[in-house]
C-alpha cells in the first residue's frame, strides 16, 4: 500500500480515530487482529535472508508502526511469529502489523545508524521517541575569512570553519560568546557590514572586538588573537589565562598601563567563563553524561555536555513510548537518536551498562570518524560528574511531574466548566483572522 503522509483525520469522529497517546491510527476498517498480523509477517519471512538489516512494521495504512534492525533479519523477524514469547506490548504492535518493509546494510552497526534515522523520520509509536527534536547550537569559529568570525550556529555544518559545542541553549551560546569577545576581540559581524566600515563600531568601544574591519590590528595579530581562542576552547584555557598574566605583568613593568588595563579586562573574561561553570569537570576532557531516573514507567533523562574540561551546558531529556521497555534499552536508544544531529564525542559516560554495546560503540565510532568509547565510570572525577547527573535526572523528572499532575488538574478543572464527559485529550486553536 501506497505511503501517506501523517496528519490529523478532518472529522475526528469518523472512520478514522486518532489516538494521541499511541500516536497512532486505529482504522475501523483493519481493526487489530492478531492473527492476521502474524500471517502478514510470515509472508515476509519467506522472503528474507540471514544478512543484517532494518525493517518497518506497516499498519492497514501503510503508517511505520515500529522501526527495527538486526543482525539476521529471517531470524529476527520471525520471532515476531512466536506470539507467547512476545511482551504485550509487541502483541499489540503485531496485532496491527498488516505489511512490512525491509532495507540490507552491509554490517549491524550501519544497520543501527539507520534504524535511529528512519525512528527520527516516522516517529512510530511502537518505538521510544526524543520529544525534544529541536537541533543543539554551536559556536562556529570560521575560516574563510583573514579576520575570521565568531559566532552562532544551528543546523547543516556546511561553513568552512572550527564548530564547538553542542551547548544546552541558544541563552548559553550567547553567553559564552560575549564572555569570549571579550577575551579575544573577535570579530561577530557579517560580511557586509565588516566591509563597509570607516570606523569602529560601538563593540570596539566597549572593548569586544579590536576593530579589524578599520585595520585598528593586523592581519598576524588578529591570527594571533584566534589561535588563543582555539586554545581556550579546546581545552587549554588554563594556559591562556596564565599567558595573560605574564603578559599583563610585563606591560606593568614597561609602564604600558594601556596595555596592561587591557590583558587585565581579558583576563577578568576569561576568569568569569571559568567562574560561571555550575559543573565541575576537572580532569574529564571531552565527553557527554547521560544518567537515567525512573518513577513509576516515566523516564526522565539528564544529558552534560563537557569540552576540554569545560561545561558548556546540560539538558533534560523525557523520551516518550517507554513503558514494557528495560531502562538501559531506552537510554541506549536515546542515545543513538541523539547523535543523529550531534557529533559524538570521544567518550560518552553513563550511568549503567547498555545492551549491545560494542555494536552502539561501532555505530558511533562510524558516525565520529573515529574511535568513541561508551563508558560506566566508576571512580574519581567522572564518578562524582554522573552522581551529580544522577541527581539532576531525578530533579527534572520530579519537577516534569508535578507540573503535569498541575496541568491535569486545570484539565479536570476545565471539563467540569465546559460540562464535559472528562478532561480533554486535546485542544485545537484554529486563527480565522484572515477569512472574510
Amino acid at each position: 500500500m501506497a505511503r501517506t503522509p501523517a496528519g490529523t483525520p478532518h472529522d475526528p469522529r469518523g472512520a478514522e480515530r486518532f489516538n494521541e497517546e499511541r500516536a497512532a491510527y486505529t482504522v475501523s476498517s483493519a481493526k487489530p487482529d492478531l492473527e492476521a498480523g502474524v500471517a502478514a509477517i510470515r509472508e515476509v519471512v519467506k522472503t528474507l535472508k540471514p544478512v543484517p538489516g532494518v525493517y518497518r512494521m506497516l499498519d492497514a495504512r501503510g503508517e511505520a508502526l515500529y522501526v527495527g534492525k538486526a543482525r539476521s533479519l529471517k531470524a529476527r523477524v520471525a520471532n515476531y511469529t512466536q506470539i507467547k514469547a512476545l511482551t504485550n506490548r509487541l502483541q499489540r504492535m503485531v496485532s496491527q502489523t498488516r505489511s512490512m518493509e525491509i532495507v540490507t546494510t552491509n554490517s549491524e552497526a550501519e544497520a543501527l545508524l539507520l534504524e535511529a534515522q528512519l525512528i527520527k523520520r516516522y516517529r512510530p509509536p511502537f518505538n521510544v521517541l526524543l520529544r525534544d527534536d529541536k537541533s543543539f547550537p554551536f559556536i562556529l569559529l570560521r575560516a574563510d575569512h583573514a579576520f575570521p568570525r565568531i559566532q552562532k550556529h544551528r543546523g547543516a555544518r556546511r561553513a568552512k570553519g572550527d564548530y564547538y559545542g553542542p551547548f544546552a541553549s541558544a541563552g548559553s551560546v550567547n553567553t559564552t560568546i560575549n564572555a569570549l569577545q571579550k577575551l579575544f576581540l573577535l570579530r561577530s559581524c557579517n560580511e557586509t557590514f565588516f566591509k563597509n566600515r570607516d570606523r569602529p563600531c560601538l563593540l570596539y568601544q566597549i572593548k569586544r572586538c579590536s576593530a579589524p574591519c578599520v585595520g585598528r590590528i593586523s592581519t598576524d595579530g588578529y591570527a594571533s588573537l584566534v589561535r588563543e581562542a582555539k586554545d581556550f576552547l579546546g581545552g587549554k584555557s588554563g594556559q591562556v589565562q596564565q599567558d595573560l598574566e605574564k603578559q599583563m605583568a610585563q606591560a606593568a613593568q614597561d609602564l604600558d598601563f594601556e596595555t596592561a588595563a587591557i590583558l587585565r579586562d581579558r583576563l577578568r573574561a576569561a576568569t568569569f567563563i571559568q567562574g560561571s561553570q555550575a559543573i565541575n569537570a576537572s580532569g574529564v576532557g571531552d565527553a557527554d553524561v547521560f544518567a537515567l531516573a525512573n518513577r513509576n514507567g516515566q523516564i526522565g533523562i539528564q544529558s552534560f555536555f563537557i569540552r576540554g574540561s569545560q561545561n558548556w551546558g546540560h539538558r533534560a531529556i523525557f523520551p516518550s513510548h517507554t513503558r514494557e521497555i528495560e531502562d538501559a534499552q531506552v537510554l541506549a536508544d536515546v542515545i543513538l537518536q541523539f547523535y543523529e544531529e550531534v557529533p559524538p564525542p570521544p567518550t560518552v559516560l553513563v550511568d549503567r551498562v547498555l545492551p549491545e554495546t560494542e555494536l552502539i560503540e561501532a555505530a558511533l565510532s562510524e558516525l565520529a570518524g573515529r574511535k568513541v568509547q561508551l563508558s560506566v565510570p566508576q571512580r574519581g572525577d567522572r564518578r562524582k560528574l554522573m552522581q551529580q547527573a544522577a541527581r539532576n535526572a531525578v530533579e527534572a523528572l520530579e519537577r516534569r511531574l508535578a507540573e503535569r499532575g498541575t496541568q491535569a488538574k486545570l484539565n479536570r478543572e476545565l471539563a467540569e466548566f465546559l460540562e464535559l464527559d472528562g478532561p480533554p485529550d486535546r485542544i485545537e486553536v484554529y486563527d480565522n483572522s484572515h477569512i472574510q
